[in-house]
């Protein structure tokens, strides 16, 4: 192969054997560039998985692109995570996997496992890099393309330790600018290109109150039962199953019960995902989601109210039988 030109400059002749030996050495830097290009991914296609509206796709995007952090709050079964991720492909027009990360805080997550920890090595002690900080360096690299890291289950881990100094620099006002970490006294930023998807569960009085502090540098959307848009009923009409449609009227009927609830609210309302997934209706299905889905939940949320939930669960189990 001939020797490297002189690349100083803006305009100079490289050979064929010059060109594949730099694509080489960027390729093994960026791994991911290997990968064979990822599916396009397009609204249209957005909306025919999550059953949401257009203006509220529209909206979430929107909110993200200003903000760069949200969460998205609401009772299980609304498909917080399996909107998140199709959100993220949404915004960059395609399914490119290897510019999202997905974790899921929990009691025990640490500072330590998101951004740097001090690990045993043979010579001592090597500062470790955590799963976010690597995952910002990875964006850093490809400046021109959003990045988006998804937390599922946001407020189940402790977040003001969890974030720790990172509170300042994931602010979109902040974006960019370098500050000394506590651990290894590094200099550290967050990338512009990089977006939080976070999802909180409105339906557990277990979980962590998120303070203010950390409140303010996230937008919060919620996110509603699907029961009425488009996609949905359409998925509805095509299974075409009266049983269905009965269980599903009297599903709506609770939700309202619940929404007026003062003890509850509008983020305690019943999914939509429990009914998806399936391509045809099968009996016994309807019959677990309600036993052991829906009554479970009604009994928790009711749990000074046996006449109120013994009540719910009748209407539920009539709902199955002609």
């Amino acid at each position: 192969m001939e020797g490297m030109p002189n690349i100083q400059g803006s305009l100079f002749r490289l050979t064929k054997e010059q060109y594949d030996a730099i694509m080489a050495v960027i390729r093994d830097s960026n791994p991911a560039t290997e990968q064979g290009a990822p599916d396009p991914y397009t609204t249209e296609k957005f909306l025919e998985e999550v059953y949401t509206t257009a203006e509220q796709h529209d909206r979430m995007i929107n909110v993200l692109r200003r903000k760069k952090n949200i969460i998205l709050q609401g009772a299980p079964g609304v498909g917080k995570t399996f909107a998140a991720k199709r959100l993220a492909w949404s915004m960059m027009g395609e399914k490119a996997t290897h510019r999202t990360q997905l974790v899921q805080f929990h009691q025990n997550y640490s500072y330590e496992d998101f951004m740097l920890d001090y690990k045993p090595a043979d010579s001592g002690f090597e500062l470790k890099k955590g799963v976010f900080y690597s995952f910002c360096e990875k964006a850093r690299q490809q400046p021109d393309l959003e990045f988006f890291f998804i937390i599922d289950e946001i407020n189940r881990g402790n977040m003001s330790k969890i974030f720790g100094d990172l509170l300042m620099l994931i602010e979109n006002d902040y974006r960019g600018t370098e500050a000394t970490l506590a651990y290894g006294d590094l200099s550290f930023s967050v990338p512009e290109n990089v977006h939080i998807i976070g999802m909180m569960n409105t339906a557990d009085r277990s979980l962590s109150i998120i303070d203010y502090a950390l409140r303010r540098r996230f937008s919060f959307i919620e996110m509603e039962p699907g029961f009425q848009t488009d996609g949905f009923k359409r998925n509805q009409a095509r299974l075409n199953e009266p049983v269905l449609d009965r269980l599903l009227s009297t599903v709506e009927e609770l939700n309202h019960r619940i929404a007026e609830d003062p003890s509850l609210g509008r983020g305690f309302r019943i999914g939509h995902s429990y009914f998806c997934g399936q391509d045809s209706v099968d009996l016994d299905w309807l019959r677990s989601v309600v036993e052991f889905d829906i009554v479970p939940m009604l009994e928790e949320y009711w749990f000074d109210d046996e006449e109120k939930v013994s009540d719910w669960t009748s209407r539920l189990q009539r709902a199955l039988h002609p």
